[in-house]
């Protein structure tokens, strides 16, 4: 064991040439960012998961509950002991030599006994409310962190002149400012990461999996190898654009639609003119070319880059989802309904009629299949504004 943490503490991986873990011991007159500082995130995370439950509770539920949003989740399915267990043992969606084999033993419709399956597979999907209080804590936390860091960091002097987040490096003083913003940021990201399999489940979920792991491995990555300033640049550079996309998905629940439109062109010009804009100049330009030029590459300084890169990319994608929407919202007059929450539809009024057992008319015509909206990520014309980073 004594070998493997030897190996993977490497100075020479983490550190630039000629600087050692014993260079960056705390003393009495400098502190620096110690590894297991960041122990503290786990328990803090959960007491964060805990306070959100609460919070959700007795706050943003009551909030809801006041501007009218329902409690009540989507249409349920018709009892039915035979589609129940296609549903659950076999297959949630059925293909067409099933959906026959089925019309055919109940003397159903296939048209309804497509509507009930999607019936059946909205029934385990969250209602408006339990939408609306989880983009509610997210709001407030993005809020009180992102107004954090906006009034730590405008007393620094890497804000205004981000050469110097690299003077003096390694050896740059851990502030109690900057350790606090650390930690809380980590364990927010490590609730959201474990909290993922609980929320509403949403289509892009391998994408946020793999956004939350990067964010994590970033805070993490730059809090060890003391790149903690340019590391709080990036987080409240995020963070900004986040405010008013949960922002906007509330105003959405609560049917404010004009307001939700107005949040969410704000979102969207946040959105992409710092994650498309400021990033690549202000954070790329100085972690690539201004850090290369003070203090010169090592091992882990291409690992934090290489994240970075990979961290735009992902803004590309998610712009590229934003602009699509945008687009559809402007053809069709409106940004509504959350389609990452996976709730199908064919159509507004087939979802509030219940199935009923349509006997099959074989001189008919209705064994058609239903269009299904779903697109992957933020939010469509037909869908509200999107959960992303």
């Amino acid at each position: 064991m004594a070998g493997i943490l030897s190996w993977f503490w490497n100075e020479r991986f983490w550190l630039p040439h000629n600087v050692t873990w014993a260079d960056l011991k705390n003393t009495d007159e400098a502190t620096f960012p110690q590894a297991e500082d960041l122990y503290l995130a786990c328990p803090l995370a959960f007491c964060i998961f805990m306070i959100r439950l609460v919070f959700e509770r007795f706050i943003a539920r009551p909030c809801a509950l006041g501007l009218k949003i329902q409690a009540s989740g989507p249409q349920k399915a018709q009892p039915n002991a035979i589609l129940e267990k296609v549903f659950t043992a076999i297959t949630k969606h059925p293909d067409e030599k099933r959906l026959e084999g089925l019309s055919k033993q109940l003397d159903w419709d296939v048209r309804t006994i497509q509507r009930w399956f999607r019936q059946r597979r909205n029934q385990e999907k969250p209602s408006t409310l339990a939408r609306f209080c989880e983009s509610m804590w997210r709001f407030t936390f993005y809020l009180y962190i992102f107004t954090y860091g906006v009034r730590f960091l405008k007393k620094t002097p890497w804000l205004w002149n981000t050469r110097d987040c690299w003077y003096n490096y390694p050896y740059q003083p851990l502030t109690a400012d900057i350790h606090y913003y650390y930690i809380l940021e980590l364990s927010f990201y490590l609730s959201l990461l474990f909290s993922q399999f609980t929320d509403i489940r949403r289509k892009d979920f391998p994408i946020m999996f793999l956004h939350h792991l990067m964010t994590i491995s970033l805070i993490t990555f730059s809090y060890v190898n003391n790149m903690a300033r340019v590391g709080t640049l990036v987080m409240c550079l995020h963070d900004a654009a986040d405010v008013l996309m949960e922002a906007a998905k509330m105003a959405n629940y609560a049917k404010c639609q004009r307001f939700c439109n107005l949040l969410f062109v704000m979102f969207a010009m946040v959105f992409i003119s710092s994650r498309l804009g400021v990033f690549p100049v202000w954070i790329l330009n100085t972690t690539l070319f201004e850090s290369w030029e003070i203090m010169g590459p090592y091992p882990s300084w291409w690992v934090f880059n290489l994240l970075l890169i990979l961290l735009q990319f992902l803004h590309s994608f998610w712009s590229y989802l934003i602009v699509k929407t945008a687009c559809r919202a402007i053809s069709r007059g409106k940004v509504s309904k959350d389609d990452r929450s996976d709730i199908e539809s064919s159509s507004d009024e087939e979802d509030n009629t219940p199935v009923a057992p349509v006997q099959k008319q074989h001189n008919s015509t209705t064994n058609g299949t239903n269009k299904v909206h779903g697109t992957n990520g933020y939010l469509t014309a037909g869908a509200p504004c999107p959960d992303e980073h």
